[in-house]
């Protein structure tokens, strides 16, 4: 794939997100997202190609750059390759300051000037429908100071986080540009404003919920009915994610990892017509035909950019690894897998 490189004056503010903090941008093609980080987060990226089993299961690392108002100095380079991801370019991270008293972000842009590229996991949907569904009942790391630790300690303890070992952070379901007239009544029983054709759901939201009633965040998500079971295209969806994550949980039972405070990103296509389209688009895959070499049956090798610019059904991708590394010696991370393993149940759930 072609080198890109970006000032910052070439990014857009990316708002197609459903939690996490402000300050998120991505190119104007709409295929690189870019959010600003740690070093502590662009280090986990960069070694996970050591860890090639669990790379699949998270957005593609493009590379590093500096978000700086200076012309010159924000010219970053990001390469976009499929090579190793131990050639993607460095950034320079700025020390923190020694002392300062720990303060709550709130959702509030994070003032740095180091970011990270990736691959925008949305870019091949038409209307996405995105749910964000924090992992762990522990979300604090072994340097987060006490005041941290308290406050989310006590979010852990009233919500689902400490029972189920995950939470519902944020969402956003299509439901049409006729829904703009319905702004929800504001009531917890809603939970959410309506933009642009998309209901959408803060993190207050999945607060609501206690170990009972989650279920209902997830039919909301799914456009289910209370109690009703997914059929026709959206049973394949669910099936997909369950495809998925168990998939996921094969590799996090192998890895010996720290992972707190990272999220599952639930991506799946909220266009029914588009959703078909993607499902006859995969059938015309299968058809393909395949290329005969000295009796050896191979698939046509693809450039990459025609893969870009077919419409999806689903994804998956574990996200958010500013408070993640490996621990060797240490053992699964259970405080993720206790969170993973329910989500699963859940989904099953749904499908009968």
């Amino acid at each position: 794939m072609a080198q890109k490189s970006f000032r910052k004056s070439q990014l857009v503010a990316f708002n197609n997100v459903a939690a996490g903090h402000d300050g998120v941008l991505s190119d104007r093609s709409g295929a690189v997202f870019v959010k600003p980080c740690s070093q502590a987060e662009i280090d986990f990226y960069q070694s996970t190609a050591a860890h090639p089993h669990f790379a699949p299961y998270i957005p593609k690392f493009i590379g590093t750059l500096m978000l700086n108002s200076n012309p010159q100095a924000a010219a970053a380079l990001m390469r976009c390759h499929a090579g190793p991801i131990s050639e993607a370019p460095n950034a320079i991270a700025h020390a923190p300051v020694a002392g300062k008293a720990w303060t709550p972000s709130n959702g509030a842009k994070i003032t740095t000037d180091l970011a990270i590229a990736m691959e925008n996991v949305l870019a091949s949907f038409n209307k996405p429908n995105i749910l964000d569904v924090k992992l762990g009942a522990r979300l604090w790391d072994d340097d987060a100071p006490p005041a941290k630790r308290a406050k989310l300690d006590k979010v852990s303890e009233e919500t689902t986080s400490k029972p189920l070992g995950y939470r519902i952070a944020g969402m956003r379901t299509w439901q049409g540009f006729a829904a703009n007239d319905d702004t929800g009544n504001g009531l917890p029983a809603d939970g959410y404003t309506i933009k642009d054709g998309y209901r959408l759901y803060d993190k207050f939201y999945g607060r609501q919920f206690s170990a009972d009633t989650v279920c209902h965040g997830f039919e909301d998500f799914f456009l289910l009915e209370r109690g009703a079971v997914a059929r026709g295209p959206l049973r394949k969806v669910i099936n997909r994610f369950l495809e998925d994550l168990e998939g996921l949980k094969i590799v996090l039972e192998r890895e010996e990892s720290r992972m707190y405070s990272s999220s599952l990103l639930f991506v799946y296509e909220g266009d029914k017509d588009a959703l078909k389209e993607a499902f006859v688009a995969e059938k015309e895959d299968d058809k393909t035909p395949l290329n005969s070499s000295d009796g050896v049956e191979t698939h046509e090798e693809s450039d990459g950019d025609e893969e870009e610019g077919k419409p999806a059904v689903q994804a998956l991708k574990l996200i958010d690894f500013a408070h993640a590394e490996w621990t060797p010696g240490q053992g699964k991370d259970e405080n993720l897998l206790h969170g993973l393993v329910n989500v699963i149940q859940m989904l099953e759930g749904l499908v009968g």
